[in-house]
């Protein structure tokens, strides 16, 4: 067994070794030393490039970026156009609502009413001026009452309407009082007129149409009872009417019941009223009333106030005939009984009808029925005296067209146009998975942007509505959504509407310079 001691890892350095270590050590010394002191070889060389440099080409040192001299390709970077304002003549210019325009077209069906459009050449490529002193308008519900003058500078209406409580001036703003000029004493007790026999407190009632709306103040005092009303004016000598509705926050559009059809779906609206819209219902065979029916949902109200109702009192003040105002109620009623409505109510100026859930449970000669196989096909449609068939059922109990959850709860479940497969591509399971990624969507637009959500955006649209989720996932009392569906886009604006939203067909080729509300 060997010593421990003999171990190779205890074994001393000899002298010798040490010596050799030092050694090398005082070597390496000196050759750094000489190579430092610059005459090695490899400084000579390097110290001789250092005296041939010119370091004074850069006088100044410069630290900032250039990206901007690298060259920019045009073919891949597109160049923005810049719009310039608008002379301030075009304040209140809306292309296809031009009024020397309008007045170049007939007056007979209101044809010179309805959209005319400019050609290419006369479109206007700048950009809208708001009105001079324009400011940001009242916050939603206080805008219901009040609109600043610089927003919407016209009068006439204080003076026209003064005894119908629409409008009055005060100082720099207008008032809306809430009346009309079938409810001067305000739209609230005539709307609870209307509960009394229509269902509008608990839900069923949630989209509803005015025809010849004035400053929209049914839909402004409908809207605190959750029912969201679509209402159109001409653009005529009672100026800004549409205006002044969309500065109070109330949906309204600029339209007109003349030669073509609404830009609405079929079986869209739950009620629709004329509160004195003068809209010649049972001329042209009774084409205008047979539209109302095409856009009314089957078991829907339509509210007439107004001429010929209460004809015996006021045909005097109309300056009518008794026979005369007397023979167009009763056209009225056999047009509705045609339609397949119900009289539901008639008292002071006030009438009532509710359209059959289903054509079983009419009882109606025979009638001219529309051989449109689309009724939902109507952007720049002419009209024709006939009459949208119903949807077909198997009973005489069900809804045609199916029936609708109240609102809220129809916001979310699966419309009867999707259950029912009539959206091609659209099935219930691509409806909700829609649903849902639009509520992600909506978290993220909150988070960039935190006003969303509150009254300071109150009219709001969207200009490719699809299947309404976005509307549906922002709807609140603080807002709403105006849900544009384009004519070259799937036609989906009746689903929108089940939904208990509203909206609109619209060519966006015709809007691309149209007027944009400040």
């Amino acid at each position: 067994m060997g010593s421990k001691s003999n171990s190779p890892g205890s074994r001393a350095w000899s002298p010798v070794s040490i010596f050799i270590v030092l050694g090398l050590c005082c070597f390496f010394y000196l050759l750094g030393a000489w190579q430092k002191s610059g005459f090695g070889k490899g400084d000579s060389i390097a110290l001789e490039i250092t005296k041939q440099t010119d370091c004074n080409i850069i006088s100044t040192l410069d630290f900032e970026p250039h990206h901007n001299d690298v060259p920019v390709i045009d073919s891949l970077v597109p160049k923005a156009k810049e719009f310039k304002p608008c002379d301030a003549k075009y304040t209140d210019y809306t292309p296809c609502q031009e009024q020397n325009r309008a007045m170049t077209f007939p007056r007979e069906n209101m044809v010179y009413r309805e959209r005319h459009c400019p050609p290419d050449k006369e479109k206007l490529r700048c950009l809208i001026p708001a009105p001079k002193g324009y400011v940001t308008p009242f916050p939603w519900p206080r805008s219901r009452d009040y609109v600043h003058y610089a927003n919407v500078p016209y009068k006439s209406l204080t003076v026209e309407k003064a005894v119908q409580n629409w409008v009055q001036f005060q100082g720099n703003v207008f008032k809306f009082p809430g009346g009309g000029t079938m409810f001067p004493h305000g739209a609230d007790v005539y709307i609870d007129e209307l509960a009394s026999v229509i269902p509008i407190k608990d839900g069923s009632i949630r989209t509803a149409l005015d025809t010849g709306c004035g400053v929209a103040s049914w839909g402004a005092y409908l809207l605190k009872r959750n029912v969201l009303a679509m209402s159109f004016a001409p653009k005529d000598n009672h100026e800004a009417q549409v205006q002044f509705a969309l500065e109070r926050g109330v949906p309204a559009v600029i339209g007109v019941l003349g030669t073509i059809h609404l830009p609405y779906p079929s079986n869209a609206f739950d009620m629709a009223q004329c509160s004195r819209c003068l809209i010649p219902w049972t001329s042209n065979e009774g084409m205008y009333l047979m539209e109302v029916d095409r856009v009314l949902r089957p078991g829907g109200y339509w509210i007439l106030s107004g001429p010929p109702i209460n004809w015996k009192t006021y045909y005097k003040i109309w300056k009518r005939s008794k026979e005369d105002a007397k023979a167009e109620q009763i056209n009225i009623e056999e047009l509705a009984e045609l339609l397949c409505w119900e009289k539901k109510y008639e008292k002071g100026d006030i009438a009532i009808w509710r359209k059959k859930v289903n054509a079983k449970s009419c009882r109606r000669k025979s009638v001219n029925i529309c051989e449109a196989k689309d009724a939902d096909d109507v952007w720049y449609k002419k009209m024709e005296p006939c009459i949208t068939p119903f949807p077909e059922v198997t009973s005489a109990s069900e809804v045609a067209g199916g029936k609708l959850e109240k609102f809220p709860a129809r916001l979310f479940v699966v419309p009867p146009r999707i259950a029912e497969g009539s959206v091609p591509g659209i099935t219930a399971e691509s409806y909700q998975k829609d649903n849902k990624q639009w509520k992600k969507h909506i978290n993220v637009y909150k988070r960039i942007n935190t006003l969303i959500g509150t009254t300071r955006y109150r009219n709001i649209m969207d200009m490719n509505a699809g299947l309404g989720g976005f509307a549906a996932v922002v709807e609140s009392s603080k807002s709403w959504v105006m849900n544009v569906v384009p004519t070259i886009a799937q036609n989906t604006l009746g689903v929108i509407f089940e939904r208990g939203l509203i909206g609109i067909y619209h060519d966006c080729l015709d809007c691309l310079f149209e007027e944009v509300i400040p």
